[in-house]
């Protein structure tokens, strides 16, 4: 996911000015909230969940291709 930095938000922020933080995911699509400085949770539409919950076919084949070259030796020694 990209994050687009004008989406970012403290937490203090997030949690004095919520109805804000709103307003931004309405607007942007998401807003990624930041604690100690560094990214912590993200904040998106509710209808938009499915959207993230699932993985690409070309991601998991990238995966897959890492996995296979990464072991192959067991592979091969398991067709045995």
């Amino acid at each position: 996911m990209k994050v687009n930095l004008k989406n970012l938000v403290s937490i203090t922020e997030a949690n004095q000015n919520f109805s804000k933080v709103a307003r931004m995911v309405d607007k942007n699509g998401s807003a990624v909230i930041m604690k100690n400085n560094k990214p912590r949770y993200i904040l998106i539409e509710y209808s938009q969940i499915s959207k993230y919950e699932t993985a690409e076919d070309q991601d998991i084949d990238i995966v897959a291709e890492k996995l296979i070259t990464k072991y192959m030796d067991a592979f091969e020694e398991l067709a045995k």
